[in-house]
């Protein structure tokens, strides 16, 4: 009778971007400066663990500003704000920290130079995701949002020679493809960024990509409101490997685990590393016990805690 080891491997790169670590530690110190309460508009990255631990902190999570009171300090998340968030927030005087990821940034400024030379911007993205609404955010008109192929084929824009598209920094490269073929196919003279699907987004589903070819199943730490999360079940899932999104170990279905001996593991950008550390305790007890990283590329960019002055 043959005994097959049970096994878990985990993925590398996982867990934390820059962005998030950036995110995160801006509020933290906005608290030890300035004291409690400090407001957030939106969640700060999508993972309820780190926001409860933050709301023990004091942080406190608002959805709209007319609730801030005047003159308190509220950050903006990591996922960006529209002009008319900015605007509104200066209205009500209040002390505001912009925590927006810089990759968000940057395709902000993208957005807002082709709409200065007269494009129409097409923002390949999640409708009603705050990071895309942000951006859109960004200018007054010629902006729209395509979630897939069948709107990419339906836009109406004015000029066919002058738009240009980003796309939100948490999508998938396969999700983004057919999009762009259409775009492509449609409005040959696009304009097109330089990349605006992040570098840790596509580190982690590279990483996905490989685990998969490995294991039997792959399970996702994070969030289920979480973009990047989500997008790495779906590159598991894409490469034929049976994936679930778990916030933790207590998501585990033992059902799950019958028949499979190698589980993959992995964590979404804004998913801490004391979770995975769960789930693999979880998996050793259950019989997993042996467990190895696998090889992957290092993550050197490093961003520095927002100012704690009014955002621009």
């Amino acid at each position: 009778m043959t005994v097959h080891k049970k096994e878990i491997i985990l993925a590398n790169p996982r867990g934390f971007c820059a962005g998030v670590v950036r995110a995160i530690a801006t509020v933290r110190l906005a608290i030890e400066t300035h004291g409690a309460p400090v407001y957030v508009l939106h969640e700060i990255v999508h993972n309820k663990h780190v926001v409860h631990e933050l709301q023990k902190l004091g942080a406190l999570f608002v959805e709209h500003l007319s609730v801030v009171p005047a003159g308190s300090i509220c950050i903006f998340s990591a996922h960006g704000v529209s002009r008319n968030v900015q605007i509104m927030a200066d209205k009500q005087g209040l002390l505001t920290i912009n925590a927006t990821c810089p990759l968000v940034s940057s395709v902000h400024r993208m957005v807002e130079k082709y709409h200065s030379q007269g494009f129409d911007v097409i923002i390949i993205g999640h409708h009603r995701h705050p990071e895309v609404e942000g951006t859109a955010g960004r200018v007054k008109d010629r902006v729209y949002i395509v979630a897939n192929e069948l709107e990419a084929g339906d836009v109406v824009i004015r000029d066919p020679e002058k738009v240009a598209y980003v796309t939100q920094t948490t999508l998938s490269q396969d999700e983004v493809a057919g999009i762009r073929a259409v775009l492509l196919h449609r409005f040959p003279a696009i304009r097109e960024p330089g990349a605006s699907v992040c570098y840790a987004t596509q580190n982690r589903q590279n990483a996905v990509r490989s685990l998969s070819q490995e294991c039997d199943l792959v399970l996702v730490v994070g969030s289920k409101n979480s973009s990047n999360s989500n997008r790495l079940c779906e590159v598991a899932t894409r490469n034929l490997t049976s994936s679930f999104l778990i916030d933790d170990e207590s998501d585990i279905e033992p059902d799950w685990l019958v028949g499979k001996n190698r589980i993959g593991i992995t964590a979404g950008a804004s998913a801490p590393e004391r979770l995975v550390t769960s789930v693999v305790d979880w998996l050793q007890a259950y019989g997993y016990e042996e467990f190895h990283e696998m090889e992957g590329r290092e993550e050197m960019v490093r961003f520095s805690p927002a100012e704690l002055k009014p955002a621009p």
